[in-house]
């Protein structure tokens, strides 16, 4: 085997949404759904062109936001 694939894990401390102040599961859907979104809307914003415009800065912003949402609602 060439190489071992690393598994992503990502640890948020210092929370008040559960009882230990720690979350792992959110944050590391949150990230995923984010890497994941970004292949997909970034480059269709920059090759529509509509990057200078409301709609597609919406378009830019839109996989940092959606992992932001889904970190958020997953409270461990």
């Amino acid at each position: 085997m060439d190489c071992i694939p690393v598994p992503v894990v990502c640890f948020q401390c210092g929370t008040n949404q559960n009882p230990c102040h720690c979350k792992v599961v959110g944050p590391t859907i949150g990230f995923g759904v984010t890497v994941v979104m970004a292949l997909f809307c970034w480059p269709a914003a920059l090759l529509c062109c509509c990057c200078a415009t409301d709609t597609g800065k919406a378009v830019l912003a839109a996989p940092v936001d959606t992992g932001n949402a889904i970190s958020n609602a997953i409270p461990i």
